[in-house]
């Protein structure tokens, strides 16, 4: 097992006087890849450079290339290319009186790939979590809502709408908790599933999650630990399905914001609840078996259903040769979910409840979308392929996705799944994903930083956004083999590493600078001493310039740039918060980047083991 890079945390940094800030990639270099740093300095001229190697020889040397003043993080940007040294090792960056560690490495990105699966586990419910698995005693814990028989939502929420309630019970042990809180949500649990079930089928080198190369309980069981992971998040979304017979009453339609909820009752069998979570908010810090809150069934929604239909489509098409009777299950379960948004298409999650994320969503053509690709990229029948190719998302535009916008990820499916497509329609759907690369990479140069992202503001989140992008981006380059969307796919992953304005890799446990303190209820060492940090390989939601809600950010507000806008505080939720379907992209990304080259691959296998 190779262990986390915690190394060059001893590395010394040296500034005297007015000495140049020096940002760069915390935890090395790939050997042929690009490699760049940023200089915050006001000098209006260019920097001398040289770069020495651990006896001190200077391997390199040369001048800074003036950017000038950068709006997203406020600084007066100088740029190093240090890419024409290739040769692993341990080097110096010197720059005036700074002095920076840069290590160059053929797989500096693989202890980064298994810490962030080893994320995954950590975060499981329902099973105690080992220190073996887990990297030490310290994040040992008991099992967190072990046995979990949840009711449905009965009452009246925090607006006074009264929910009537269904009459049954569903056994919902399992899955993964989503983020800072002990929520379980089936549309964030979705993407995040997709990307880990994407990353097996679609990203490169599945032999480096053969059974046992990862810390999990189900090593020795002959199945990719990737497969292990991602099927346990599976069985929980399976375990979300209302059976068949039930009716319901929901809300329906788009309802006046505030206003009473006017509820019909519907033929719910089929489609999945939107989350199970607490009555009311816990407080921090509250370990997952400590927390004494009832534990609900929230109400169904179509989104929900579609998530399901969707992951559990892919599902079906992943587990075919590995476990033909889970697949099925998976199958069955998929086109049930389909069918019932079909009966159910505007059944929205209301803003209504407190003790959790309400992860609202009205606009759920995108949701569709995905559905229906990944159930004819699995079925091949004709009715979804028609369906698909009615829908706009089929020629549209590629944006990154998120958990509220998921059009992409059907789009990568139709343009990834071998045969799911006729080969002029597989070839426009690659196109799109390369033109939306293209679009990413121009935005690079808007960038004192460099790096594929140059919106105005930074949102929730805004190192899953960018991290998502580099997924389009490492796609397009194995649709092309063009090495400049691979170098785009180094520049995310170097900005989420340290090649920031405030000098801080966004994951725990990798880098001179990691982030310590993340919202958290179990990681709160900084609230009560009793209790870890967080473990290598997790990842902060990072800067948030437009959605500024919790009392750190708020005074804030106004008062930094946009890649300024963030702290490692564990009451920063709106900066500083983790979430499933941010360490998703974080683990895909570094298992891309760990993978080496050998050109294109247009038409990635699926299927098998």
């Amino acid at each position: 097992m190779i262990r986390p890079l915690l190394l060059l945390a001893a590395a010394a940094v040296t500034t005297q006087g007015s000495a140049p800030a020096v940002h760069l990639n915390q935890i090395g270099f790939l050997p042929d890849a690009p490699k760049r740093a940023v200089v915050a300095d006001p000098a209006a001229a260019p920097l001398a450079w040289s770069l020495v190697d651990a006896r001190g020889k200077q391997v390199a040397r040369g001048m800074t290339s003036v950017y000038g003043n950068d709006a997203a993080s406020g600084d007066h940007v100088h740029r190093v290319d240090l890419s024409t040294v290739r040769t692993p090792g341990s080097y110096r960056l010197l720059i005036g009186d700074t002095s920076r560690p840069v290590v160059v490495g053929e797989r500096v990105f693989a202890p980064l790939k298994y810490a962030a699966l080893n994320y995954f586990y950590q975060t499981r419910a329902g099973i105690p979590i080992e220190a073996r698995y887990a990297g030490g005693p310290q994040w040992a814990r008991p099992a967190g809502h072990p046995h979990e028989i949840a009711p449905c939502f009965a009452g009246a929420d925090e607006r006074g709408n009264v929910w009537p309630g269904c009459g049954y019970t569903l056994d919902v042990t399992g899955g993964w908790y989503d983020a800072g809180d002990q929520g379980k949500y089936v549309v964030n649990g979705g993407i995040a599933l997709w990307t880990l079930q994407n990353l097996y089928e679609n990203g490169g080198d599945r032999s480096a999650f053969a059974d046992g190369h990862a810390r999990l309980p189900e090593a020795g069981n002959g199945i990719n630990d990737l497969l292990d992971e991602a099927r346990w998040e599976m069985r929980f979304l399976l375990a979300m399905q209302v059976p068949d017979g039930q009716r319901i009453a929901v809300p329906v339609g788009p309802q006046p914001r505030g206003a009473k909820l006017v509820f019909t009752t519907i033929d719910a069998g089929g489609m999945a609840h939107h989350k199970v979570a607490d009555r009311e908010w816990t407080p921090l810090p509250t370990p997952p078996a400590s927390d004494p809150q009832p534990r609900l069934l929230f109400p169904p929604s179509t989104a929900a259903t579609l998530n399901l239909a969707a992951t559990a489509a892919q599902c079906a098409r992943i587990w075919r040769a590995v476990d033909p009777a889970f697949s099925q299950r998976c199958l069955t379960a998929a086109e049930r979910a389909y069918a019932a948004a079909s009966r159910n298409p505007e059944v929205f999650a209301p803003e209504t409840f407190t003790g959790s994320g309400s992860y609202g969503d009205t606009h759920l053509a995108d949701e569709w979308y995905w559905a229906t690709a990944e159930l004819f990229a699995t079925t091949g029948k004709p009715a979804y392929g028609d369906a698909l190719r009615r829908m706009p998302a089929f020629s549209a535009d590629v944006e990154e996705p998120n958990w509220a916008s998921v059009a992409a990820l059907g789009t990568v499916t139709l343009a990834s799944v071998p045969g799911a497509l006729p080969a002029a329609d597989a070839s426009r759907q690659r196109a799109l994903i390369v033109a939306a690369a293209d679009r990413f990479l121009a935005e690079e140069q808007r960038t004192g930083y460099q790096l594929p992202f140059a919106a105005a503001g930074y949102t929730w989140g805004s190192n899953a956004v960018i991290l998502n992008r580099a997924i389009i981006l490492a796609l397009a380059h194995r649709f092309t083999g063009e090495a400049r969307y691979r170098a785009g796919v180094v520049d995310a992953m170097d900005y989420i590493l340290g090649r920031n304005p405030l000098d801080q890799s966004f994951v725990t446990g990798f880098g001179r600078n990691t982030v310590r303190n993340p919202h958290h209820r179990f990681w709160a060492h900084s609230l009560d001493p009793k209790l870890p940090g967080p473990p290598p390989g997790v990842l902060s939601g990072g800067p948030n310039s437009t959605a500024m809600s919790d009392d750190i950010a708020r005074t804030m507000k106004g008062h930094c740039a946009p890649q300024r806008c963030w702290r490692d505080d564990i009451h920063a939720f709106a900066l500083n918060e983790v979430a499933i379907n941010w360490n998703a992209p974080l683990l895909w990304v570094a298992a891309y980047l760990d993978t080496p080259v050998r050109g294109a691959a247009a038409t990635p296998r699926s299927g098998n083991p």
